[in-house]
């Protein structure tokens, strides 16, 4: 009757597969920009959700970071090919970097094997931070991810407050249980007659900065009292 996909990753093989079971979306990164729904007001067709704005969302957690890092000017950008959303966020991150004067480093991965290999690539360009778009894979491999950087000494900026509580150096994105929480309306109203295409997608409303202090220390940095102000959550 209905399928629940939580994000482009799995939006995008739905779409292949069916143009009329409606398709709900809790988390999707850039439904307009990934071209699975032609507006967010006026969705179209069998597929409507929650956005979770990532594109933008991405270009902010790069200023934080660097915010952060000051130092900083060579930053590596995980991102996936399998996660369809990671095109419209590279050319968000890579335009914000324009602007603030920095070196990008896009690096793909797509498998949880091929991030030691992603890092040590990152270590060969003398990379001085990084920034990891928000992928499942990416989600799931959180701690190793956040060990592996902090082993090499690369300062971290994560979509996923998971991450950061895992050992990253810092996280800036939505609240996902929120999201998760309000897509369960349009799945009801769905169910009870509406049509997907005739109802608007929601973007998220609440935001969360997560330091880890812990993190910095071992990294020999000190977050200056403007990120700090910030926070939503601080990690000691």
């Amino acid at each position: 009757d209905l399928i629940l996909a939580q994000s482009s990753t799995y939006v995008e093989p739905a779409r292949r597969a069916t143009s009329t079971i409606p398709i709900v979306f809790g988390l999707h990164a850039d439904p307009v920009g990934t071209g699975h729904v032609a507006s967010l007001a006026r969705p179209g067709g069998n597929i409507t959700g929650l956005s979770v704005m990532q594109t933008e969302l991405s270009a902010k957690g790069l200023e934080l970071l660097r915010e952060a890092v000051p130092g900083a000017t060579r930053i590596a950008v995980l991102w996936s090919r399998d996660t369809p959303s990671h095109g419209p966020g590279l050319k968000a991150v890579e335009a914000a970097g324009r602007s603030l004067g920095l070196e990008l480093q896009p690096i793909a991965a797509q498998r949880a094997a091929e991030l030691e290999g992603a890092v040590a690539a990152m270590v060969h360009q003398r990379t001085q931070a990084l920034l990891v778009l928000t992928a499942p894979v990416f989600g799931a491999e959180a701690r190793p991810l956040a060990e592996l950087a902090l082993k090499h000494h690369l300062p971290t900026m994560f979509g996923l407050r998971q991450a950061a509580e895992a050992g990253g150096l810092m996280s800036y994105g939505p609240d996902f249980a929120d999201l998760m929480r309000r897509s369960a309306g349009y799945v009801d109203r769905i169910l009870k007659g509406a049509k997907p295409g005739d109802l608007p997608v929601e973007q998220a409303s609440k935001f969360e900065l997560v330091l880890n202090l812990k993190t910095a220390k071992a990294l020999g940095l000190t977050f200056p009292a403007s990120v700090l102000v910030r926070a939503d959550q601080v990690i000691q």
